[in-house]
């Protein structure tokens, strides 16, 4: 349990269920505590056993802190904290986490599903059975968030991923068709709002058409206003006729629309967005913590003149209200501006106490995770009298890509991994990649790419499975099998397993075009 956690927060009452408006606005009698309503802030759950960290965060609730976004920590613990965080909290918490793979993608012990791209590539939308464990998935994912305290899901991803080297969108998108993601995030949209929850549609206008992350440095979108509506923004378009509670705003340029990034741009979020586009709902930035902003000047007030509402994850939630300050004292943005945005904090809060909470079955969640990885595997090339393989010792197999990733694989108990090309019947390449913040990439070296070329070419035969980005075939189109298993996870390779010895059938679909 945590230390003196419930000593700190005995005396406070909960005003989360039925707080109304014009009480939580009267609350804010402060300059200082409206600026620090606009902010979400790190939440390093493995930090919160610390006494010294407790205190921290507890000190930002009490200056008025808008909310926490969750990394890290373990389910029951943080469960804990996060009802201690609200109770102490005047105003409720918008409590934010990016859990587009679940709620075990960010916490210990929940339920990690498989990747935007896997479930569009398991679920035929034309199927009612399909679409029905669809819903089963975004119930799973939301029941999880609201068992926790999540009630700001960073979800759906509705980028278009339309360039096969993006090293940050990639297998986050459903696909790069903008039809096949409207449906897709729409149907996640309407089902998490239904709920109570906010849910955030990301990363406008559209960050699917770059070869840059922006975690690194700003990417450059060079498109026509006509081609952004039919590709990047068509699903932003779908996403607020499906009711989205927030939006985010990318750190991109697109010339087209300005020469300031759209994160700092008037142009795209209060012309565009919110004029032509008539969203009236949350706008937020992309983490304030990445260096796509980084030759800019006081970035918080950009952002709140821009029209921006919430601020997430600055560096220092401290600096950042003292720059707004200096930028109200300077009159580059007016207490007005703040106002508005905290009218639209205050009405999106409202709706957090509709907030049920479910009865939960993880045992249930994970074997539906499983039965979702199992339908993703998708068989993009094929020859015949390969598959299924009967006999595993006549195969040799082979790892590229992440070896911090594949040097625990599981397939190394199921095959040869000394590649002897002489003897080797058949030739599995397994290529492990990622999609990760400040990486840089979703692929492989031109170095892997020529080795693995030259081992086809040796084979007799040949399979070559991505585990990661599907794209990554498109290099090997010599070989006799490719398939897809869109990320590196232990589920991931059992599927394939199961695939290769012919216990289950492939039953993907491929969502974007490789090659």
């Amino acid at each position: 349990m945590l230390k003196d956690f419930k000593l700190r927060t005995k005396h406070i009452v909960s005003m989360f269920s039925n707080l109304i408006n014009s009480h939580m606005l009267n609350t804010l009698n402060s300059l200082e505590k409206k600026l620090y309503q606009l902010i979400i802030s790190r939440l390093d759950g493995d930090n919160i056993q610390s006494e010294e960290y407790q205190n921290k965060i507890f000190n930002l609730v009490e200056k008025g802190i808008g909310g926490f976004i969750i990394f890290g920590g373990e389910k029951d613990e943080i469960k804990e904290f996060i009802a201690g965080l609200q109770a102490a909290s005047e105003i409720p918490l918008f409590i934010a986490s990016d859990i587009e793979r679940g709620v075990g993608q960010q916490i210990k012990a929940a339920t990690n599903f498989p990747c935007q791209m896997a479930v569009a590539a398991a679920i035929d939308k034309d199927r009612p059975e399909d679409i029905l464990l669809l819903n089963i998935i975004i119930q799973a994912i939301a029941d999880e968030a609201i068992d926790i305290g999540i009630n700001m899901p960073l979800i759906p991803v509705m980028d278009v991923n339309q360039n096969p080297d993006n090293p940050i969108i990639c297998t986050r998108a459903f696909s790069d068709n903008p039809q096949t993601v409207a449906w897709f995030g729409s149907h996640y949209i309407k089902f998490l709002e239904d709920l109570g929850l906010i849910s955030c549609a990301k990363h406008f206008p559209g960050h699917g058409d770059t070869a840059v992350d922006s975690h690194i440095s700003l990417p450059v979108i060079t498109k026509s206003k006509d081609d952004l509506m039919k590709t990047d923004l068509m699903p932003f378009v779908e996403s607020i006729k499906a009711g989205v509670g927030s939006i985010m705003i990318g750190h991109l340029k697109v010339p087209e629309l300005d020469s300031k990034p759209a994160s700092l741009s008037r142009k795209i979020i209060t012309n565009l967005l919110k004029k032509e586009l008539g969203f009236n709902g949350l706008v937020i930035t992309d983490a304030l913590n990445m260096s796509a902003l980084k030759d800019f000047g006081n970035v918080p007030a950009e952002c709140i003149k821009a029209g921006v509402d919430v601020l997430l994850h600055p560096v220092d939630a401290d600096v950042t209200v003292k720059e707004l300050l200096s930028a109200i004292e300077s009159k580059e943005i007016s207490e007005g501006q703040i106002d508005s945005a905290l009218e639209r904090i205050i009405k999106a809060k409202e709706r957090l106490s509709n907030i049920k909470k479910p009865d939960i079955n993880y045992k249930t969640h994970a074997f539906i995770s499983e039965q979702i990885s199992d339908m993703s595997i998708t068989l993009v090339k094929s020859s015949p009298g390969i598959l299924p393989i009967s006999n595993d010792k006549n195969a040799h197999i082979v790892f590229a890509g992440g070896s911090d990733i594949y040097k625990s694989s599981l397939l190394k108990n199921h095959f040869i991994s000394e590649l002897q090309t002489h003897n080797s019947d058949l030739l599995i390449v397994a290529i492990f990649t990622s999609v990760a913040a400040w990486k840089g990439t979703s692929g492989i070296s031109d170095e892997e790419k020529q080795r693995i070329i030259e081992l086809i070419k040796q084979a007799k035969s040949s399979i070559v499975i991505s585990f990661g980005s599907p794209y990554v075939l498109g290099h090997f189109k010599e070989a006799d099998i490719l398939i897809a298993a869109y990320e590196p996870s232990e589920q991931a390779q059992v599927a394939v397993m199961k695939c290769l010895k012919g216990e289950i059938e492939f039953q993907g679909n491929l969502p974007v075009k490789i090659y």
